[in-house]
């Protein structure tokens, strides 16, 4: 079976009424769980209430991408969301939470600031209620990675990895495993393919980042999305094929890295094998 570590089935471009039978599309392929991870206050029910209808798992918690609109209070309001759904099998983690150096706006002298307020808050609150990290990685590993050093949480997830080996190893060793998805199928990605390729397996992870990040095959250029054409939406279906490029990079049957990912996902957040 595939676990789908970072899925956002309450984005928009999901329809809420078709969500059970695209789901099920996906499940019929052999993804067998998908983690949501919510992004602000606002979705957090909608997260948690999206696994439980679907099967699925989620987490809670504050992007920086939403920091901005973000209120000191809502830090206070997710330590008593924790706190109250501490017993929910699907609350597997504190996230999607991190820092964004990419982001024009955010890398301003107060933002940069407010968005390590909120994800050293945040790491504190997951020290507190025992629970792994999601972290949204972009141009911030060093920084994320003082603070996990400062706070250690035990571990998680280090979605859309692209860093280098040496980062790679700093997240290994503080017991995060890296999650990899439709990137790696883009040929000319080859730091990132190389990554993929040459990284002990017990380190990955797979994921969509769905509706975001589409694979090779759903990818359209920006010529033609100015000329009229939409972008294809990524979905957790496309996990099983992506995963399957995974192995040809790496030389493997796709059931070995499919039982090897689900593993990984297991043991960086150990509420998913409780759910198998």
């Amino acid at each position: 079976m595939w676990i789908d570590t970072h899925c956002h089935l309450d984005a928009p471009e999901f329809d809420p009424a078709d969500a059970a039978a695209q789901r099920d599309a996906a499940r019929a392929l052999g993804v067998a769980r998908c983690v949501v991870p919510a992004v602000e206050r606002a979705n957090w029910a909608v997260a948690r209430t999206l696994a439980h209808r679907l099967g699925d798992a989620y987490a809670l918690g504050i992007h920086p991408l939403y920091v901005p609109r973000a209120h000191d209070d809502d830090l206070d309001a997710l330590d008593a969301a924790l706190t109250e759904h501490r017993d929910d099998p699907r609350l597997v983690a504190v996230g999607e939470i991190g820092l964004d150096f990419f982001v024009p706006a955010l890398t301003e002298p107060a933002m940069r600031e407010r968005q390590t307020h909120f994800y050293r808050a945040q790491l504190r609150l997951a020290r507190k209620h025992g629970l792994p990290v999601i972290l949204h990685v972009r141009r911030s590993a060093d920084a994320l990675l003082k603070g996990l050093r400062e706070l250690p949480t035990g571990g998680g997830i280090a979605h859309a990895f692209n860093g280098s080996v040496q980062q790679a190893q700093a997240f290994v060793d503080l017991g995060f495993a890296l999650g990899f998805g439709g990137a790696l199928t883009f040929e000319p990605a080859r730091q990132l393919r190389r990554l993929a390729s040459d990284l002990p397996l017990e380190a990955l992870v797979l994921e969509t980042d769905a509706p975001d990040i589409p694979p090779q095959w759903l990818y359209v250029p920006a010529a033609e999305r100015a000329a009229g054409r939409a972008q294809g939406i990524n979905h957790p279906r496309e996990l099983p094929r992506i995963g399957a490029v995974l192995a040809d990079l790496r030389g493997l049957p796709a059931e070995a890295v499919a039982r090897a990912t689900t593993a990984n996902a297991q043991r960086v957040l150990p509420r998913l094998a409780a759910l198998a």
